[in-house]
């Protein structure tokens, strides 16, 4: 009755540590990752903050220069002068001045300046691809890590049945001593292989905290039900809609948006700007106060100040046909890329269907009958081995090929920004 009760507590013991270990792993699926790089990731972050300053700095675009006011003396003698007539003592003189800058280039500005913030928008799109790139190359590469560990587990268990076999059948001189260090040898391969996969596998678990920008004891773990597929993707044929698609190209887009209405600005450079000046005058001897009023309006048409601003208008013209035409280079290529991926993909895609209904079918099979041949003694263990190592090498060649294609898929659709 006793031993009953020991046996209950152990078994409720152990349930609750497991409990509390699966708790405290958080698994967390692909979008959710995304989402959290979306929202706490410091280089987007940046971009962020790069917005909200242009922003801001477009809101004060249509200011006007600020008011001058003075105060001084307006034809005053100096000491000691003699003085002719009571006028000549001179003034107190108060001064009033304000630039009135022309309407057409204050809007001209605020639409450019304006026009800088989606360029830096398109800018954090194209850094959230890469971002997001990076992060589901450590999650596929942890999910692959996973299935190696498995494949790895289950080599493990065989080898040290093979061993116990061997050192069993020894003493029975049905095995030498050389076989036994062999499948020891083989034992140690396989463990160590297990230590490399799991330092992948935390390698993979740091660098997916850090681009999450979560605390170094957070733990985490990848869905490891997630099935990854590559669909073809009918935009890459058609350069318009992948055009819209990417975030580099939209950002040139911008780019030539922003330049073009630099080039509207520059022109209103051709329109004039307006002045006004109020001089009040306070006579010091007996004379009537006087004032001076000016409107004044400068001539930007004029040949030696027109030259600038005319350049910078064709200068810019240059820029966005070179801006265009790299626009145009980069949908070629990567169209081109593109095809050339899907074709490869789908080469991949059937060297996996190969692997999973043809290679280690038949690899297993194989080692199953040379296995039951050796536990009734019609086979020797240097074939069982044989035969297992073939199988194990398949099944981890076969996972290596499945990293490829999903590493391959990452950068589809890194192409396509999906």
């Amino acid at each position: 009755m006793k031993s009953s009760i020991k046996i209950i507590v152990s078994l409720l013991v152990l349930s609750c540590l497991f409990l509390q270990e699966a708790s405290a792993q958080q698994v967390m699926s692909l979008d959710s990752v995304l989402h959290i790089i979306n929202r706490q990731n410091p280089m987007l972050q940046e971009y962020d903050n790069k917005v909200k300053a242009l922003n801001t700095y477009t809101e004060g675009a249509k200011s006007w220069m600020a008011p001058m006011v003075g105060a001084g003396t307006f034809m005053t003698p100096y000491p000691n002068q003699l003085l002719m007539e009571e006028r000549d003592k001179g003034s107190i003189m108060v001064t009033f001045e304000q630039e009135i800058p022309n309407p057409g280039k204050l809007n001209a500005n605020k639409r450019y300046l304006a026009s800088r913030a989606s360029v830096e928008e398109q800018g954090r799109a194209y850094q959230f691809n890469a971002l997001r790139s990076e992060a589901k190359t450590f999650y596929y590469q942890w999910l692959v890590a996973e299935e190696k560990l498995k494949v790895l587990r289950e080599s493990e268990r065989i080898v040290e049945l093979m061993l116990k076999l061997a050192q069993l059948r020894y003493p029975y001189n049905q095995g030498s001593l050389g076989n036994i260090y062999k499948v020891e040898g083989r034992l140690s391969e396989v463990r160590n292989m297990v230590l490399m996969t799991k330092g992948d596998i935390e390698e993979n678990h740091f660098r997916l905290k850090t681009l999450m920008c979560l605390p170094a004891e957070t733990n985490i773990m990848v869905d490891t039900t997630m099935r990854v597929q590559y669909e073809v993707n009918a935009m890459m044929y058609d350069t318009a809609a992948l055009g819209s698609q990417r975030s580099d190209v939209r950002q040139l887009d911008k780019t030539i948006q922003a330049m073009q209405l630099n080039q509207e600005l520059q022109r209103y450079q051709s329109k004039p700007d307006f002045k006004i000046r109020f001089d009040h005058m306070q006579p010091l001897g007996n004379m009537p106060t006087q004032f001076t009023a000016m409107a004044m309006v400068s001539i930007p048409i004029a040949p030696w100040s027109s030259r600038m601003y005319k350049s910078e208008v064709k200068g810019m013209q240059y820029d966005i046909e070179a801006m265009k035409k790299g626009r145009e280079a980069i949908l070629i290529e990567t169209k081109g890329m593109l095809a050339g991926m899907s074709a490869k993909l789908n080469r991949m895609q059937e060297q996996l269907v190969n692997y999973n209904t043809k290679i280690i079918p038949a690899l297993r099979k194989n080692y199953q009958t040379v296995m039951l041949g050796y536990e009734e003694n019609r086979e020797q263990l240097p074939i069982v081995i044989d035969a297992w190592e073939a199988l194990n090498m398949a099944q981890l060649e076969y996972l290596d090929k499945v990293e490829e294609y999903y590493l391959m898929i990452v950068s589809y659709e890194k192409q396509l920004e999906k």
